[in-house]
């Protein structure tokens, strides 16, 4: 559980006393669990954990006693999913951790509630998306540039959309390939973009539905409603993200398109900017292509929009790019030097944002339909360092 602390709870059980002391740390823990040897490991190495449905009852049983270890043990096997599905709920990487670490702790302090509750996995998920729910409720949706209507609220006003980071997916690894191809797709940035137009519970019943699973009698509990409001949500979800979505998905795209055309385009599109190469780069474009780079609200449709920004991007700088991943799809850390800089001492390349890419397989091979630069970017979030030397 990292550095998560959770707040005391003292608990009694079968009329016992609670486990925990006036600080909260547990006098002692005897949670078992089994072990298998990793199958990294030579004969006799280190075993790793693998709980069971036995262990995690006992996890359960010394939570419910007080025992703060034993609940991370036992909601550890879904926080990485949760933290999808706040990111899906709230569009930000940032406010889905805050969402995922209330979850955590207002379940440990209302865990002796459980019973009435079904599965931890469904529980948790009730609790998490209320939460999300009431952060909803204090703002507005988060926008790309490219959502922006006149009429809409003002570029200062609007919360922009996150990228988030595949390392944060690892929960992943251990679903099948075909579940895995799915679970990428749903965290696929045009998805994340068109849930942010869908109201709060309209959300939450397609995530909880369509993504996660749950039956719509689970939704109708989980969020407090019946299952006649369920279907009536769902129904008006998937007509607005379905016309908000493209109808090919980059997972399709990229398994289509194969890893060695790919890597030729993620190669050819950072040697051309690197190079300064703006025609290079257009060539690469479709024909209607979007270049955007939230929090500016300016925007460019079209390979001679495009070509025209280019030129002025690339004048007086020159670029380096690292690739990364975030979305599940092509990305690069972007760096740029000033070329007038006279400081010799801090000349360097500095980061300047996160380009996601969108790909598309056309007849001419593979082409970029759209790329947003998110200029706030966190770098250490993606792996990337925080400057590169000139």
């Amino acid at each position: 559980m990292g550095s998560m602390e959770y707040p005391r709870r003292d608990v009694a059980v079968d009329g016992g006393p609670s486990r925990t002391g006036d600080s909260g740390e547990l006098a002692g823990s005897a949670v078992e669990t089994t072990v298998r040897p990793s199958p990294d490991d030579a004969e006799g190495a280190q075993a790793v954990e693998e709980p069971t449905a036995v262990a995690e009852e006992r996890y359960l049983a010394a939570a419910l006693a007080g025992d703060p270890a034993a609940f991370g043990l036992l909601v550890e096997p879904v926080r990485g999913e949760l933290r999808a599905h706040c990111y899906r709920m709230l569009g930000s990487t940032h406010d889905a951790e805050d969402a995922l670490q209330e979850t955590l702790i207002r379940a440990w302090r209302a865990l002796g509630r459980f019973e009435d509750h079904g599965t931890v996995r469904a529980w948790l998920y009730r609790i998490a998306t209320n939460r999300c729910l009431t952060m909803l409720e204090r703002r507005g949706r988060r926008e790309l540039p490219t959502d922006l209507r006149p009429g809409g609220p003002s570029a200062e006003d609007v919360a922009w959309l996150e990228p988030h980071p595949d390392d944060a997916a690892g929960w992943t690894r251990d679903l099948d390939p075909a579940a895995r191809v799915v679970a990428r797709e749903q965290m696929e940035l045009a998805f994340i973009a068109a849930l942010q137009h869908l109201p709060g519970r309209q959300r939450a019943v397609l995530l909880l539905r369509e993504v996660l699973g749950f039956s719509t009698a689970e939704v109708a509990g989980q969020l407090h409603t019946t299952v006649a409001a369920v279907n009536s949500a769902l129904q008006r979800a998937r007509g607005t993200v379905d016309a908000r979505t493209p109808e090919l998905t980059q997972q399709w795209v990229l398994t289509v398109a194969g890893e060695a055309a790919v890597a030729d385009t993620a190669r050819r599109y950072a040697a051309a900017w690197e190079a300064g190469d703006v025609e290079a780069l257009v060539a690469m474009l479709t024909e209607d292509a979007t270049y955007s780079m939230p929090p500016l609200p300016t925007w460019y449709r079209g390979r001679a929009a495009i070509r025209t920004f280019l030129r002025e991007v690339t004048t007086d700088r020159r670029w380096r790019f690292l690739p990364a991943r975030a979305n599940g799809q092509l990305a690069f850390g972007t760096y740029a030097r000033d070329t007038a800089a006279r400081d010799t001492a801090q000349d360097a390349y500095l980061p300047l944002g996160l380009d996601l890419l969108a790909l598309r397989a056309t007849a001419a091979g593979v082409e970029v339909s759209e790329v947003v630069s998110f200029l706030d970017a966190d770098f250490a979030a993606f792996d990337l360092p925080p400057r590169l030397p000139a």
